[in-house]
């Protein structure tokens, strides 16, 4: 995730008041040192930095902590506080009719967010389409409209065209029954006048509803000036992070959007058109600090459970509580996990998952944990029907047969049985759980226990309720 080493930094910086129960004038100054050598490390920028490490200070001095508050958890609930209040709320995108305006240098990955940003629209009923008028780039064209067909969404260009300005017109015309229009412009190398004039035609235009920044996440310092000068030309209502599955720091992209008086619309996550969130600052400082993000994650479960290629009347969630748990349970299980996305993103949703237990797991831990995943798809693949209802039935030669079959040593597929009992015996500890009374308390302790120090970790309602 973005900004991984600045929240890796912060929360061994806030681990520092672990067992405190007050908090002195030393350990404040200790710990907004720390804060801002991180921050100006992620490439945010020093006035904002100083900013927000004055006020961490003031608040940490000046307040009275709630009873019973350990010093830690106070001043996490300031950094928490304070660093949304730094990013901002997200940019208004109602749901109905509108035009959207990217703009952006090229490389900024333009083309592939209008695909993801379509995409997340049709996600909620509406009709998208996206017009490619970048004429500069060669290729933009067929990228555009290859990820506007991943996305299955309604797509104008024109490759022969060489008037940006007729093309957005045209495309306008072509998509009228859209609800919602992406205008996607081309970019330079560097901001120059032609640039900034051919956009300038393109929005008198389309007349945009919103004019949406794109930005990369490794854009670092240089993020301010470019941010400026395309608010100065266009107005910038909301900028577009992009690129976060990487090593950049990300600090540049904030700075853009404070530079910008504006917000944070959109975050790109990954290659496929799917990979893409809607920006809540409550969920996104939660997941930086360690304290999870349960609303992103109860989007990306339901997006999961829709995308696992099942029909209903084969399986159904559900009916593992009430019966017996097999091998194909495991299996949708399984596939509606790689649904949901790279297992470290998922980790960073899970209050008491991400931030200091993901810090002590080995840089490839979650890659070897998908590999896993994947190995035991193909086993499962090879085994009889039988097999997969009835897998305790599984003896040695069926083992060897297993192992044969799908390319693999007998030690995996015995791995897979033993990782199945494991699972089986979870299930069977919610199964007559009793009451629904029961239930709620469990996960009312769940929701307690597991916010790194903060609460529950609610999502958009922040990790303090």
């Amino acid at each position: 995730m973005v900004l991984d080493d600045l929240g890796s930094s912060l929360r061994g910086t806030l681990d520092k008041l672990r067992g405190k129960s007050r908090i002195s004038e030393e350990d404040v100054e200790e710990i907004v040192k720390e804060i801002q050598r991180s921050l100006l490390s992620a490439d945010v920028d020093v006035s904002l930095v100083m900013e927000l490490s004055d006020n961490i200070e003031r608040r940490a001095l000046e307040e009275e902590p709630p009873a019973g508050t350990p010093a830690r958890d106070f001043v996490l609930r300031i950094v928490y506080e304070e660093l949304v209040e730094l990013i901002g709320e997200s940019t208004d995108l109602p749901l109905e009719e509108q035009t959207i305006l990217l703009a952006g240098l090229q490389g900024s990955g333009k083309t592939t967010s209008a695909a993801k940003m379509a995409w997340w629209f049709s996600t909620k009923g509406l009709r998208p389409a996206v017009i490619q008028t970048d004429t500069f780039r060669p290729g933009a064209y067929d990228q555009a409209e290859q990820m506007s067909e991943r996305a299955e969404v309604d797509f104008y260009g024109d490759p022969d065209g060489e008037d940006p300005v007729q093309i957005a017109r045209e495309g306008l015309e072509a998509t009228s029954d859209a609800d919602v229009h992406i205008v996607d412009t081309a970019g330079r190398h560097a901001l120059e006048d032609d640039l900034i004039a051919e956009i300038e035609q393109i929005e008198g235009v389309v007349e945009p509803d919103r004019s949406l920044l794109v930005l990369d996440a490794a854009i670092g310092q240089g993020a301010k000036d470019q941010a400026q000068q395309f608010d100065e030309s266009i107005g910038i209502d909301g900028v577009v992070i992009t690129k976060l599955d990487g090593t950049a720091k990300g600090g540049g992209a904030l700075t853009a959007v404070d530079q910008t008086d504006s917000s944070i619309a959109f975050l790109g996550t990954g290659e496929e058109v799917e990979d893409v969130e809607r920006f809540e600052p409550d969920g996104f400082i939660s997941r930086l600090l360690g304290m999870g993000d349960l609303g992103q994650l109860a989007e990306r479960v339901e997006r999961a459970m829709q995308q696992t290629d099942v029909e209903e009347e084969d399986w159904d969630p559900e009916d593992m509580l009430q019966g017996s748990f097999t091998l194909n349970d495991m299996q949708k299980q399984m596939e509606a996990m790689n649904n949901m996305g790279p297992l470290d993103q998922v980790m960073d949703m899970i209050p008491g998952f991400g931030g200091g237990i993901k810090d002590q797991l080995p840089d490839n831990a979650m890659d070897v944990t998908q590999d896993r995943m994947r190995t035991f798809s193909v086993i499962m693949d090879s085994m009889t029907d039988a097999e997969k209802e009835y897998p305790k039935a599984i003896g040695a030669s069926q083992v060897e047969r297993i192992a044969r079959g799908s390319g693999t040593d007998e030690d995996k597929v015995r791995e897979l049985l033993e990782q199945y009992k494991m699972m089986e015996r979870t299930i069977k500890q919610f199964q007559g759980m009793g009451s629904e009374k029961e239930m709620q308390r469990m996960m009312q302790q769940m929701q307690q226990g597991g916010g790194g120090g903060g609460g529950g970790g609610m999502g958009g309602m922040g990790p303090f309720g």
